[in-house]
């Protein structure tokens, strides 16, 4: 009872010497209170957010890049070495048990100068327990748990970036299908007017320019087919590998004209601080480096050991397991540091550095997720402004095109007229499905900056 009296008073003492802990940087960071854009009434984010565009193909690749994607299978891989050094970390709080056997042959010389040869057994249990009455080892543990959550975090991140990277992938093919649909049907068009231009120059009803022009603008036309078939085979590679699958075709569903994207509701700046995983693993990081800063200020402090044995000693096996000599000790110790030229302070110094980049990395997090809204906001509100531009100007640019067809079949105008008209109407429908593209892409920023319905 006294020995635990007097080892209670000595850690109740060098409690009170602990080493202050260094202050974080004073934070910069601000949260605003409203976003500056806005995408108008919508629902909140669901943790399947990709299947809001109603496509099943798209949900089929998106669930096969989250199962078989490569960062994705090396965040969760990471996942298990971060959980085996929670379980290092708790080992060090518990005791230690041992058990040993030592067996001993000796020949040593006797009175009458005679070699006598011996053998003897010896074995034995010990125990070893290092009290922790300033929390080293406690805050080494806390760091490690914190170090796997943040690493949770950073695999939901991972998860979040391979789904969006993927649904922007396939939306992107949609445009690309699209784009090469209307090449091909315009390069009919162009087709019949060679056809009708060659025609007319063969009864002498129009000249050689125009039999040029119009071939030449077939050509054109034709060899923007290839350059599209080239960018939907790269575009299906690259989601191919992202799906982990090898290059190859990619299945199609919802046909882009009839991709509608919802509406989304963005919720308020301050609750993205919860819904990105991101935001989460930097947080989660911070706390495990304040931790870490704690047991290496904790290591200029001194340790309490505790140990203890139990054995037996005979000079055979088998006296050792019928009547063997016993033997035990139980001991303690304080080992605290004197002089090692700077070296634990310097450590401590280091764990606050990593503690501070950590909270300017946190900070960044932040910054960056309130910019990335941002920038997704303003993208699917003047993209959505640009589109319905774009469309009105493609509805106009078919209107001449038609109307200049018809004066050229009839005679009242050059080709120079209609070829004109085509190269506009072409543009214009071009321009309308890449916009198009665009701005469903931008939702996916949009899922993606706010967090993909991903919760804490």
């Amino acid at each position: 009872m006294k020995r635990r009296l007097m080892l209670g008073a000595c850690a109740a003492l060098l409690a009170g010497c602990r080493i202050p802990v260094q202050p974080p940087p004073q934070t910069t960071l601000s949260v605003p209170p409203a976003w500056r854009g806005q995408v108008g009434p919508g629902a909140p984010v669901e943790r399947d957010w990709w299947r809001a565009f109603a496509d099943p193909a798209l949900d089929r690749l998106v669930a096969q890049a989250l199962e078989r994607n490569n960062d994705v299978r090396t965040a969760q891989a990471r996942l298990q070495e971060y959980r085996a050094r929670v379980q290092v970390a708790r080992a060090a709080e518990a005791p230690t048990l041992s058990v040993g056997l030592t067996p001993t042959r000796a020949r040593v010389i006797g009175p009458f100068g005679m070699p006598i040869d011996t053998t003897s057994m010896q074995g034995a249990f010990q125990a070893a327990y290092e009290l922790d009455p300033f929390g080293r080892t406690a805050s080494l543990t806390e760091a490690s748990r914190l170090d796997y959550a943040a690493q949770q975090a950073a695999a939901e991140a991972t998860a979040l970036s391979v789904a969006a990277t993927t649904a922007s992938g396939y939306l992107n093919l949609r445009g690309l299908d699209a784009q090469l649909e209307l090449a091909r049907a315009t390069l009919a068009s162009r087709q019949r007017s060679l056809d009708l231009a060659r025609r007319q120059f063969e009864v002498g009803y129009s000249s050689r320019l125009e039999l040029s022009q119009a071939e030449a603008e077939y050509r054109a036309t034709a060899a923007v087919v290839p350059q599209l078939e080239r960018a939907i085979a790269q575009q299906e590679n690259a989601l191919d590998i992202l799906a982990g699958a090898n290059p190859g075709p990619v299945g199609r569903g919802t046909a882009l004209v009839r991709l509608n994207a919802p509406a989304i509701q963005p919720g308020l700046p301050s609750e993205l601080l919860r819904r990105r995983p991101d935001i989460a693993s930097a947080e989660r990081a911070l706390a495990a480096a304040d931790a870490s800063l704690a047991a290496a200020r904790d290591q200029m402090l001194p340790s309490l050991r505790l140990t203890a044995s139990l054995g037996a000693y005979a000079n055979d096996l088998p006296t050792l397991l019928s009547s063997p000599t016993r033997l035990w000790s139980v001991g303690g110790s304080v080992l605290a540091p004197l002089f090692d030229a700077g070296r634990l302070r310097a450590q401590a110094e280091i764990s606050a550095s990593l503690r501070d980049r950590a909270v300017f990395a946190y900070e960044a997090a932040v910054r960056n997720a309130f910019a990335d809204t941002e920038n997704a906001l303003a993208a699917v509100q003047r993209l959505r402004e640009q589109l319905d531009e774009v469309e009105a100007r493609r509805v106009a640019t078919s209107e001449v095109l038609r109307i200049a067809h018809n004066r050229y079949r009839n005679g009242y105008s050059s080709y120079l007229e209609e070829l004109d008209a085509q190269r506009n109407a072409f543009a214009a429908e071009n321009a309308a499905l890449q916009l198009r593209a665009a701005w469903l892409q931008a939702h996916v920023d949009l899922y993606r900056a706010l967090g993909g319905g991903w919760h804490q």
